[in-house]
């Protein structure tokens, strides 16, 4: 899988009032959650910032990650975890990086390719895809770039679901019931049948 380098610092002001000048200020209030672990058990925090315009090399890309954070100079590999975008501006105003390693299974949402002209679509139907990522479980070394779907076979009318699909090294996580493409009638191809239907009489 690709991977890109994104910058930090460590944030050293917390509360909505330094957000909000952060923010102000081109900077965006991020959360770093590293392997290890409190007295509770949970993963360790570090609350950091990252300038707006080194986040939108990752988030303003069809392309998916694994980010090099480097934070005050020292690197981990990491994912990014959750986003929160300003309902109105859709501007980021929040995001959580999780650390990885090369020996611990991650979840992770891979883009959905499909491949080859479908047979339904030769037929007059049109292609749609219902799904553009799937989430799976694998270690990070395993991720591909693109979960590529072969679509050939797929006829009129038919569709594929999660259950259908199956990639070496990777548990699929989202439900098997969950549709990814369909070939769709279209009213060119509801008259093509119908021509053909009124010969065969």
């Amino acid at each position: 899988m690709r991977e890109i380098t994104i910058n930090a610092q460590a944030r050293t002001e917390f509360g909505k009032k330094a957000s909000k000048e952060l923010r102000r200020a081109g900077q965006i209030p991020a959360v770093f959650y590293g392997v290890e672990k409190d007295e509770k058990g949970l993963p360790v925090a570090k609350s950091i910032q990252i300038s707006e315009k080194e986040l939108a090399k990752l988030l303003y890309t069809p392309n998916v990650y694994i980010v090099n954070l480097v934070v005050e100079g020292t690197p981990v590999k990491a994912i990014l975890k959750d986003l929160q975008c300003d309902f109105v501006t859709d501007r980021p105003v929040h995001v959580d990086f999780y650390q990885i390693t090369e020996d611990k299974p991650v979840v992770f949402e891979i883009p959905v390719k499909l491949n080859g002209l479908a047979e339904g679509v030769r037929a007059g139907g049109k292609l749609a895809l219902n799904v553009r990522k799937l989430a799976v479980k694998a270690l990070y070394t395993q991720f591909p770039d693109t979960l590529d779907i072969d679509v050939t076979s797929l006829g009129l009318g038919k569709s594929m679901k999660v259950g259908a699909l199956s990639y070496e090294g990777l548990e699929i996580i989202t439900s098997k019931e969950v549709v990814v493409c369909a070939v769709r009638m279209t009213r060119a191809a509801r008259a093509a049948q119908a021509e053909a239907a009124a010969g065969k009489k």
